[in-house]
């Protein structure tokens, strides 16, 4: 179970027992913590750590941080941020109440948990810790009672929690959520989603190939250059088998980040330059309806209402371009584009919602023209609501077909396994605020 980022990691718990010397009782020099079961995520814990290298930690003392904690989605443990947690951690206790005159408190978690405590990035200031609940409790009742490994009953396999909403967050929260894409980054066989946030803030959350995320991965701190992407979206433009990033700037510039899993998005090939006519494309979408293996192609819907088929895309070159609508005032209404295998073929469908609500897929479109027009619904109220879409292979049928759509109020749902003109079955990542 060593650093699993598996549900058992939030079995990772371990007691010993001392017995007493010569000189008296550890508790006697250390103080006491009483273990206790907590219910709930959100805490205000002592979190107590001894970094084991001169380097972080060069003058050998134990480090603190009171801090407030939250529910590491998806799992049963709780995350705290507080720099300086660097290897030697694992185990540290997490105290409720603390009281450093008479050092008590309760003891509700201890450092550890998915991945070890931390991170996919393992950064100093994320640290995770299992939340004691019974199975922790019959652990330390074994212990104190003297029952062996050997004696032990537990259910197995573990049943780990199935409640709750699969990203971080409130809907407060992702009602920032400027731009979303989704794609391979990480080079799983799945989809991750990229989040730019309205400030500049770029995240990405991993997947977990179950229609869930593994803990997020900060790409980009707050900034102001990143506050200017106007419309994006991610292909395999760079056939690595890791997906890239192609981003339209307001000034009308366009940049490719290759291989964002591994270079983040500091590995950028400019496409078009400031000024040129890209600052007119509205929505950009990648998808495959010419390629035969990668994401190279590009649906471009322009601000006159033409759309435009963008083939064989790469690292500096926008390949061959079809138009596929000339300038036309009802294509200037289709508010969203996004791309997948609706249709359940090799070669990807083109979805289009539009200004009223309706949402519509294009099956099998070609660089002949639009695939037949298959209607998911008409106008509608509530969909006019929804401010971004995205597609991803978030699910476990190895399919572009999970829709994903962040409403107006925040909320942000999944739509597992949409087909050609029906909406998948509805998963509610985020809570509406």
């Amino acid at each position: 179970m060593n650093n699993t980022k598996g549900p058992t990691s939030d079995l990772d718990t371990a007691l010993a027992t001392v017995g007493p010397s010569v000189k008296g009782l550890v508790e006697n020099v250390t103080g006491g913590l009483t273990f206790t079961q907590a219910s709930g995520y959100d805490h205000t814990v002592t979190v107590v750590g001894y970094p084991s290298s001169a380097k972080d930690n060069p003058t050998h003392r134990a480090i603190t941080c009171t801090v407030r904690t939250k529910r590491l989605q998806r799992f049963r443990q709780m995350q705290m941020e507080c720099g300086g947690y660097y290897g030697g951690v694992s185990g540290g206790p997490w105290i409720k109440g603390y009281d450093a005159k008479t050092r008590t408190g309760q003891v509700i978690g201890n450092l550890g948990g998915y991945n070890g405590g931390g991170n996919d990035a393992n950064v100093d200031w994320v640290s995770y810790a299992p939340l004691f609940g019974k199975d922790a409790q019959d652990l330390y009742n074994d212990a104190a009672n003297g029952i062996g490994p050997d004696k032990v009953k537990r259910p197995n396999p573990y049943q780990p929690p199935n409640d709750g909403p699969a990203l971080p967050g409130s809907g407060d929260t992702w009602k920032h959520a400027k731009q979303i894409a989704s794609g391979d980054f990480s080079n799983t066989g799945h989809s991750d989603m990229l989040v730019i946030w309205t400030d500049g803030e770029a995240t990405l959350y991993p997947g977990d190939g179950n229609g869930g995320f593994r803990p997020e991965r900060q790409l980009l701190a707050p900034n102001a250059a990143w506050k200017e992407a106007a419309t994006l979206t991610a292909g395999d433009f760079t056939g690595s088998n890791q997906f890239d990033l192609m981003v339209r700037w307001n000034d009308g510039r366009m940049t490719l980040h290759a291989d964002v899993g591994s270079n983040r998005l500091g590995s950028i090939t400019e496409m078009a330059p400031s000024g040129s006519v890209w600052s007119h494309a509205t929505q950009i979408a990648a998808g495959r309806f010419n390629a035969a293996t990668f994401v190279t192609d590009l649906m471009v819907r322009w601000s006159d209402g033409e759309l435009s088929l963008y083939t064989n895309v790469g690292a500096g070159n926008l390949g061959q371009e079809y138009k596929l609508k000339d300038p036309n005032s009802a294509w200037k209404d289709a508010t969203l584009l996004t791309t997948g295998q609706y249709s359940g073929n090799q070669k990807w469908d083109l979805m289009v919602r539009w200004t009223s609500g309706a949402l519509n897929n294009y099956a099998a479109t070609t660089t002949a023209g639009l695939g037949s027009e298959q209607p998911f619904h008409g106008p509608n109220k509530t969909w006019a609501h929804s401010a971004v879409m995205t597609t991803g292979n978030y699910t476990g049928d190895s399919l572009t077909n999970d829709l994903v759509i962040r409403w107006s109020d925040g909320e942000t749902t999944m739509y597992r396994g949409t087909r050609t003109n029906s909406l998948g079955n509805e998963q509610m990542l985020v809570p509406p605020a």
